[in-house]
């Protein structure tokens, strides 16, 4: 992924994966509702994010479609996290997810099913 979103141009495009094409007003309105942010400050965060390329506006109503899809970001930021914190290790990364939490028996199956289909 070429496109590097910041954490509240992340919450715009969480909006636009959950709901799907929006207007930036109905995306305002989400915002405002769950971070307190105010009409400007929505706006300025979607027209960075279709200066970046991750949403397109069409007309009437400013409407707002997600170019990227989430699962895209969701292993660039991944990467990213592996990379910057593990050293590129995914078994430290999962070590750490793992070690300090108490999991259920059905968790701890589905995630050596997981371990399993990567054989």
């Amino acid at each position: 992924m070429t496109v590097k979103l910041f954490d509240s141009e992340l919450k715009i495009m969480g909006v636009l994966w959950r709901e799907g094409d929006t207007t930036a007003k109905h995306i305002s309105d989400v915002l405002k509702e769950e971070v307190g942010w105010n009409m400007n400050t929505t706006y300025t965060l979607i027209k960075r994010c279709i200066k970046k390329g991750a949403i397109e506006r069409s007309e009437p109503n400013f409407m707002c479609h997600a170019l990227i899809p989430k699962e895209e970001v969701q292993e660039a930021e991944t990467n990213e996290l592996i990379n910057k914190i593990y050293d590129g290790s995914v078994d430290k990364l999962f070590a750490a997810l793992v070690g300090n939490k108490k999991l259920s028996a059905a968790q701890i199956e589905h995630l050596k099913q997981l371990v399993n289909d990567l054989e």
